[in-house]
């Protein structure tokens, strides 16, 4: 079976990244959910000068490909969009059930744990634009 583009909200990466009206729907200064193929995710996008802050909080239902897709497209926006860095927060080391794979990609592309003033961690990253994630993966 050949691979198929995951969609992000049925919208290919590619095209979503040139949508006009993307920062005004995204960094809306709430969380939003969308689906990135199969998996819902509810994130939260705002940006402090010229540094994006993506604040990554559940991905149901994610599966091979999701966090790939999900990277680059943020990716690819933010350095359309002229932000020097990308400031991540993935919480994923709270959920109910945590999941050991997505927690190594994480630390294998150089996240590492925060823990906040409450207790509760996540993987915390601040990378330039010009510093893809997905290209350190490769390494």
């Amino acid at each position: 079976m050949p691979n198929r583009e995951l969609m992000i909200d049925g919208i290919k990466p590619s095209e979503l990244v040139r949508l006009d009206d993307l920062e005004a729907y995204a960094l809306a200064g709430r969380p939003i959910v969308f689906a990135v193929g199969e998996a819902e995710v509810l994130a939260e996008f705002s940006k402090s000068g010229k540094v994006l802050l993506v604040e990554i909080a559940v991905v149901e239902q994610g599966g091979e490909g999701v966090l790939p897709v999900l990277i680059g497209t943020i990716e690819r926006a933010a350095l359309a969009r002229e932000f020097s860095a990308i400031e991540w927060s993935v919480l994923a080391r709270n959920c109910s059930t945590p999941n050991p794979k997505l927690m190594r990609v994480l630390e294998k592309i150089g996240f590492e744990v925060r823990q906040f003033d409450s207790g509760a961690e996540s993987y915390w990253q601040r990378r330039s634009t010009n510093d893809s994630l997905l290209r350190r993966a490769s390494r």
